[in-house]
């Protein structure tokens, strides 16, 4: 019950990424995209973050992971479950919260992403890279905890978890990225894992 629990309270951020992959494959936001770096080249003669983190994505991001926010604070209402959501053990689950509390976890999301697209620059791994060797494969993991370890800072403030389950979430959504990733790949909405 416990996992089911921590799926329930992690379900705005779950939907919203699949959402958020899903619409960067769409006409409007190749239309839109723009580099969060424009373009920008350091000394190195790298990129400082590459072409994928765009303006648009990091916003979509933000704007799904509130409206499913909504939804799992809807269903929760319909349902009476709130008490398995961990969102809702000090504050209720009202339209306000959830629209502030899934919009922190977008934004928090996107901002723990960058600092590991920039170092991947520094070191020359391609934006979207999935062959991983060396030290790939360290990036390999960090490309499916780095956000998470922003959005459970945000439920450690809102929820008052402890370490242990800060580390849980962690370790069970990072999981849960490399197969989400997987069955994306798998319907062609995802080109790499």
């Amino acid at each position: 019950m416990i996992i089911l629990d921590m799926y329930l309270t992690m379900l705005s951020v779950i939907l919203g990424g699949i959402v958020n992959m899903i619409f960067v494959k769409t006409k409007f936001y190749k239309r839109f995209k723009s580099p969060i770096d424009a373009g920008a080249v350091l000394k190195d003669g790298r990129r400082v973050l590459g072409d994928n983190k765009t303006w648009i994505g990091f916003f979509g991001m933000i704007i799904f992971c509130a409206l499913s926010q909504l939804l799992v604070g809807l269903i929760c209402n319909i349902f009476s479950i709130n008490s398995h959501n961990q969102l809702y053990s000090y504050y209720d689950n009202t339209v306000i919260f959830n629209l502030v509390v899934g919009a922190l976890f977008g934004i928090v999301y996107m901002l723990f992403e960058l600092p590991n697209s920039f170092i991947k620059r520094r070191l020359d791994i391609e934006c979207g890279q999935t062959r991983y060797k060396g030290i790939g494969y360290l990036f390999f993991i960090i490309d499916q905890i780095d956000s998470l370890i922003g959005v459970m800072l945000v439920l450690m403030i809102v929820a008052r978890i402890s370490w242990l389950q800060y580390f849980a979430y962690i370790f069970l959504g990072g999981l849960t990225h490399i197969v989400v990733n997987l069955c994306l790949h798998k319907f062609k909405i995802r080109k790499n894992l």
